[in-house]
């Protein structure tokens, strides 16, 4: 109870500051969704009329203004398939008023303002000097307007005007944003309260989210306000990936999943005119798993774009500052794609395993931490006008913070120059959107600093599972400038679910790492059985693949010619094996399987399970000559990923372990070798 009492007090504070330092620029978002549902007008237009009615608490006016609202919008809003209608209505009366979105052009040759309306489709009407001087937003993409226009046709003027005149006009979106204002208005407010006034503006209610899932929220945010941003998020859903960019902001546009054409996204060569990024603040794609480009060359013009902002077509290199936003859905829960995968697998494949375009993205939100919405989450409080916010972030788009966190920390050694790019940027953007002035604390910079640090981490997390050692520096940490002591930054899915458990296993399970059919580094587990029989060797999971036969029938003989010299116990005649190879990560089996093979066997028939958390690497011949382990470092790099604490290695591969990073070779016992038969000693800890 006391709780609730607490929120309720809270609320009450927050929306009296708005009311004090924004009024008129704050609207009960209740009403938004009331008056939305039945009028297919822009949300940024709906909320500022909003604002103008029921800027109130008094429960009849807001029930007055709302019914004036939606009065206005029947009688004045212009529907594009009614133009011909609302100007022949404006012929026969000779005036009437109309909202529509308004773009003023100067027209040089006849040194005249021009305006063209979005919806009524006319084009070249007159309007007076005054009202683009003041509201300059007109000239700069147009804003919506409400228009008392006149119709006069006078005979000797037809060639040289249109009979069309504006006789006032008045913006119902923000003709302007003064940001020292806001910044002012901003010092009012503790960092909670700002966060859930944000928040509140995009519609959620904050009180149903914890602390941590707020700063997702925000982190959704920032390619609103930070120019060349690449964010990715992939969750389950109805989590609102991509409502944020449909709904929130008029400076963004959704590019729903399906094919796209370099021409429509960054450059016509033929009509001469830029695309998408360069009339848009946000470009977000919706439904990663569908993007394909027509063209050939369109992939690698977006990596071009998303390091640089810039891209070559013909002749010419075109610059652009639009961030991109790439959201879609994850089909299976993040344990079995974490384990059998990665996290940007529901791209297209053209992406999905493409480094280079992957090291481009800044962000990556874990989208599976959001919760699924619910009519509830939805906030029936005060929050910005929508036209408001959007312009307040456009404007945050010229400011750059992305030094903010140097007075007091710099960062670890495991960044490189791309994942220092990527968290000044976060930095900043999570800055503009919080603190708006740049004016921060240390516990506030480091707050920042780990979420940010944390969302750059988890893309090289799963670089490091494509491209292995390449990208092998993901121990992302600060340092104090004072103090220097170093702090390291985790991603939370990393901790659980490794693919080679904790404890004793069963016997006659191993693991192996080594390279798959695919070519690509994963885990093999193999599970036995011993039954009476006559010595046979029974194995399945490997199809009729010819290279995995050949490998469980070298172990096999290997044992039939030396069982005795590892144990009387074991009989390759009065038993029969049943071995089922696993590809835990499909990327095809392996045909390294002999060593494995053989220690599975020693291990069922012995009854000895395999030491914990052991990863056994090399391979035999069918003489027991032992292979060294091609491309060591990463094969490691795979073994501590997957949870390995013990190794198992041939001693060929002594040779190698300079090549290996020194933190790498701490994470493990590393076991020696020397011949096939010391391999099964030691991988079942036989003295």
């Amino acid at each position: 109870m006391d709780e609730y009492l607490e929120k309720d007090d809270t609320r009450l504070i927050i929306k009296n500051k708005l009311r004090r330092y924004f009024d008129g620029r704050i609207v009960r978002k209740d009403l938004t969704k009331r008056i939305k549902e039945g009028a297919n007008v822009p949300v940024y237009v709906l909320e500022f009329l909003l604002g103008q009615y029921c800027s109130s608490d008094d429960d009849e006016i807001i029930e007055e203004g709302v019914n004036n609202v939606k009065r206005i919008l029947a009688d004045n809003f212009v529907h594009p398939d009614e133009a011909q209608k609302v100007l022949s209505i404006l012929r026969e009366r000779g005036s009437y008023t109309v909202i529509d979105k308004i773009t003023v052009h100067l027209n040089i040759k006849e040194d005249r303002y021009e305006a063209e309306f979005s919806n009524l489709g006319i084009k070249n009407i007159p309007i007076h000097p005054d009202y683009p001087s003041k509201f300059d937003r007109l000239l700069c993409g147009g804003i919506w307007c409400i228009l008392q226009l006149d119709y006069e046709f006078i005979e000797e003027d037809k060639k040289n005007s249109s009979p069309i005149r504006i006789r006032k006009l008045t913006p119902i979106q923000m003709p302007h944003i003064d940001m020292d204002e806001m910044k002012e208005g901003r010092k009012a407010f503790t960092k909670e309260e700002w966060i859930d006034v944000l928040l509140r503006s995009t519609g959620m209610e904050p009180d149903k989210f914890s602390e941590r899932v707020k700063w997702l929220l925000l982190a959704r945010m920032i390619p609103l306000v930070e120019n060349n941003f690449n964010l990715c998020e992939l969750g389950p859903r109805s989590t609102g990936k991509s409502h944020i960019y449909k709904e929130i902001s008029p400076n963004s546009i959704l590019v729903s999943g399906g094919q796209t054409t370099v021409a429509n996204l960054f450059y016509n060569m033929s009509t001469k005119s830029i695309g998408l990024v360069g009339m848009w603040d946000c470009v977000a794609f919706d439904e990663v798993a569908g993007i394909t480009f027509k063209d050939k060359d369109g992939v690698q013009i977006m990596k071009d774009y998303m390091a640089s902002g810039s891209f070559a077509r013909g002749r010419e290199e075109k610059a652009a500052s639009a961030s991109m936003a790439f959201v879609g859905n994850i089909n299976q829960s993040v344990e079995v794609l974490q384990k059998t995968s990665h996290l940007f697998e529901p791209f297209p494949a053209a992406m999905a395993y493409d480094t280079a375009f992957l090291d481009r993205i800044h962000c990556y939100i874990p989208g599976w931490e959001i919760p699924k919405y619910r009519p509830d989450d939805f906030t029936d409080d005060y929050g910005f006008i929508t036209d408001y916010l959007s312009e307040f972030m456009r404007q945050m788009r010229k400011e750059n913070y992305g030094d903010a966190a140097d007075k007091y920390y710099r960062f670890g050694s495991n960044l490189n120059q791309r994942d220092t790019i990527a968290v000044r940027k976060m930095v900043s953007g999570f800055v503009k959107l919080v603190y708006l002035d740049g004016q921060v604390s240390k516990e506030e910079i480091q707050e920042i600093l780990d979420i940010s640090l944390e969302l750059r981490r988890r893309v090289k997390e799963q670089l490091k599972k494509i491209g292995g050692m390449e990208f092998y520096d993901v121990n992302f940490s600060y340092i104090d400038n004072e103090s220097f002591e170093e702090s390291y930054v985790s991603v939370p899915e990393q901790g659980g679910g490794k693919l080679i458990p904790e404890g004793m296993s069963k016997p006659g399970h191993i693991y192996t790492v080594a390279h798959g059919k695919s070519g690509m580094l994963g885990v093999f587990r193999l599970e036995s059985q011993m039954l009476p029989g006559n010595g046979k060797l029974e194995c399945t999971g490997i199809g009729s693949d010819r290279g995995c036969r050949e490998a469980t029938n070298t172990a096999f003989n290997f044992l039939k010619a030396n069982g005795s010299r590892i144990s009387g116990a074991i009989s390759t005649t009065t038993k029969d094996y049943i071995i089922n190879y696993q590809d835990l990560q499909g990327i095809g089996m392996t045909n390294r399987l002999a060593l494995s093979t053989l220690i599975a066997i020693c291990s069922i028939a012995l009854g000895k399970p395999a030491l914990s958390s052991l990863a056994i690497l090399g391979e035999i011949s069918i003489s027991g000559t032992m292979m060294k382990v091609d491309e060591l470092a990463n094969v490691l790099q795979v073994c501590v990923d997957s949870g390995a604490k013990k190794v198992l290695l041939p001693m060929t591969s002594a040779a190698d372990i300079g090549t290996v990073p020194a933190d790498l070779i701490s994470c493990f016992n590393l076991i020696f070798y020397s011949s096939a038969e010391d391999a099964v000693f030691k991988a079942l800890g036989v003295e």
